[in-house]
């Protein structure tokens, strides 16, 4: 059985989920966040890495998706390929999840919960996601540590993924910020600069996405 070192060099896919669908908004700012702190470390780290693994980051937005509510007359979790289901909009989100090795959910917390929208865009599918590596990043006034919570019994539990933990959850830094998050307005944020808001928890995310790395790279190696 091959271990992690000794696995073939590949590309993986991984897939940066933006949840919130709300049409004014701060989640694609926050998610260009997460995305642009795992691109600034996987830079930094390329040429002295010895896995010689690759990762290609694909930005997905749930509002971007225009899924409705579950119109499927199959349960998920009995369809094991696109061609299974009735709707193209299903075809094609089963098509794009199926495609992808890894994800990273990016969530404000909604009512103590997960967005609507991101939930049905999770229960569309089941077998597109179970297996596969699934890190979480949250926030809101108080860190959003409770859509976290969900979002871990409902990948972890609901669809068989495997969820690293703990999860990062983002408290927003203060009430001008918050004020702005809620209207829409330029956050500020640089996932490349340890100043500016949330430049100290960048750490966070990196530790979070090494995980994932962990988990991705000794399952594709027949490790666990």
């Amino acid at each position: 059985m091959a271990s992690a070192a000794t696995a073939s060099p590949r590309t993986f896919q991984v897939g940066i989920i933006c949840g919130s669908q709300r049409i004014i908004r701060a989640g694609p700012q926050i998610t260009t966040f997460i995305q642009q702190t795992i691109s600034s470390h996987l830079a930094a780290t390329t040429r002295s890495s010895s896995s010689g693994h690759t990762f290609a980051l694909e930005l997905i937005d749930v509002a971007a998706l225009n899924l409705p509510l579950s119109d499927e007359s199959g349960i998920p979790s009995k369809i094991t390929s696109a061609d299974g289901y009735e709707h193209e909009h299903t075809r094609a989100w089963s098509r794009r999840v199926a495609a992808l090795d890894a994800f990273v959910f990016v969530s404000p917390q909604y009512n103590w919960g997960i967005p609507a929208g991101l939930k049905n865009a999770i229960d569309h599918l089941f077998n597109e996601w179970r297996g596969k590596p699934a890190a979480i990043v949250t926030y809101g006034g108080h860190g959003g540590d409770k859509c976290a919570a969900a979002l871990k019994v409902v990948l972890g539990g609901g669809i068989d993924m495997h969820v690293v933990d703990p999860p990062v959850c983002l408290t927003f830094p203060g009430r001008e910020f918050l004020v702005k998050a809620a209207t829409g307005k330029e956050l500020g944020l640089d996932g490349t600069a340890e100043e500016g808001p949330w430049g100290d928890r960048r750490a966070d995310v990196i530790k979070a996405w090494e995980g994932l790395v962990s988990m991705l790279v000794e399952e594709k190696s027949g490790a666990v």
